[in-house]
């Protein structure tokens, strides 16, 4: 399975950093999101992250202008129809993912391979709301995608191994390295990642350690780069949260992927973390 031309459902921070990667690696690519506004958004943070490349040296102007040059816009999905990978990069939810793949199948060529970026969802659920069940996949991106190497690869049910292989080279001529994660809720990474979340948002929320203290302890006592919660908010409370609820549904309600009340409360308040302003800090003045 030959793959030149690359879709991209979805301009968001995921969206526009694989769309990013992909043309930086030579593939023509094609950026779908529903408004024009949208598409803007995207493609200036891929026109301010190829500048802070050049600023450092990594890329030339030259190199930043041809990647730039690669990527067309579109506002109808139907667009894909041109596209030999469609990978989907919409918001963690179960509903939208169903109906953006059930018009995916509707758009996209015969033969064409269908990926989606879901950092928790059931890719064989995903895949049976299309006509190829055998040609979806499960290509899970990490934030911010032109920083972070891995690539989580996951096969559905039905996956054929030409399409796995196919997207895995894909993935790899991204310059990203590949895992494969079996097809249950959280995969490897979020299986393990966000219950250690919940339990930072469930230890602040018992008031075992202020927000700078469970950071703080946790950065420099387990040497990660990044605190728990200011992590959280990176990611997005929202996300975290749908991902919480998916693992519980998931794993048959086990009560260790319970959302701790205090991340819930948040997301109901809009505090979602770097995006809104607001989460486990304040991003208008340290934190909360």
């Amino acid at each position: 399975m030959e793959i030149a031309r690359v879709g991209v459902v979805g301009a968001g921070q995921m969206g526009n950093g694989i769309a990013q990667v992909a043309a930086t690696a030579g593939y023509q690519v094609l950026l779908q999101d529903i408004s024009d506004a949208a598409l803007d958004k995207g493609l200036k943070t891929i026109e301010k992250n190829l500048g802070r490349m050049v600023a450092k040296d990594k890329i030339s102007a030259d190199d930043a202008a041809a990647t730039q040059a690669r990527i067309a816009r579109a506002t109808d999905v139907a667009a894909m129809g041109e596209c030999d990978l469609v990978i989907e990069a919409a918001t963690e939810n179960v509903d939208l993912k169903f109906k953006i793949f059930e018009n995916l199948a509707r758009a996209a060529r015969p033969g064409a391979i269908l990926a989606t970026n879901t950092s928790s969802i059931s890719i064989t659920a995903i895949a049976a709301h299309t006509d190829r069940p055998d040609l979806v996949v499960g290509m899970h991106f990490m934030n911010p995608v032109p920083v972070m190497q891995l690539v989580e690869l996951i096969r559905g049910l039905a996956t054929s191994d030409a399409a796995f292989e196919a997207v895995r080279a894909a993935a790899q001529k991204m310059g990203k390295t590949t895992v494969e994660g079996r097809d249950m809720p959280g995969f490897i990474v979020n299986r393990v990642l966000m219950p250690y979340i919940n339990e930072a948002a469930q230890a602040l929320y018992e008031g075992i350690g202020t927000v700078e203290d469970i950071d703080t302890a946790m950065r420099l006592g387990t040497n990660v780069p990044m605190g728990p919660l200011t992590l959280a908010d990176f990611i997005g409370l929202d996300t975290c949260l749908a991902i919480m609820e998916v693992l519980r549904d998931g794993l048959g309600g086990d009560s260790k992927y319970r959302p701790s009340p205090l991340l819930r409360k948040y997301v109901e308040a809009g505090w979602l973390g770097r995006k809104s302003g607001r989460g486990f800090y304040s991003y208008e003045g340290g934190a909360r």
